[in-house]
């Protein structure tokens, strides 16, 4: 029981921000998530693979409103693939392809999907400007660009 009570402070302490652990770029490089530079803006994650209609969907729809959404507020966006090894040149290709022009990562050993306790994807997050999550949505339809949109605008307000 004192090792449940232990556990669960320590899961609560790692859900106020992404948790550190090591990620790959499109080109295999490791990089840590602390690397990352969140603090300062608004950030959004979203967890994707290149299986997952859905997911390409999201963040074709978030490409086509990203550049008003880094006028307005200057917004982050990351996505992280939970592909692993062997499709990463599928992922890079993908990216390549649909000239995303935000910055993509894979979690091929699945290690902050695990962190972040990521059960299917699309996942997004939401984190304010000190780098902590304050909103999370999972799967997509149509239209959900705008509710983070408006997620982001109260953020803003908030300042």
């Amino acid at each position: 029981m004192v090792v449940a009570v232990s556990f669960s402070a320590k899961a609560q302490k790692t859900t106020k921000g992404l948790p550190n652990v090591t990620i790959k770029t499109l080109d295999g490089n490791s990089l840590s998530t602390q690397a990352l530079a969140l603090k300062g803006h608004f950030t959004v994650v979203s967890f994707w693979a290149t299986w997952c209609k859905p997911c390409i969907q999201e963040l074709s729809a978030i490409h086509d409103v990203y550049p008003d959404w880094q006028e307005d507020m200057k917004v982050k966006l990351i996505a992280i693939s939970v592909d692993d090894a062997r499709s990463r040149a599928r992922a890079k290709s993908l990216v390549k392809g649909k000239r995303w022009e935000f910055e993509t990562y894979i979690d091929e050993n699945g290690d902050l999907k695990r962190a972040m306790n990521v059960l299917n994807v699309p996942h997004t997050f939401i984190l304010n400007k000190d780098g902590e999550i304050v909103w999370q949505h999972t799967s997509y339809k149509p239209g959900d660009e705008e509710k983070y949109y408006d997620v982001l605008k109260k953020l803003n307000t908030k300042k």
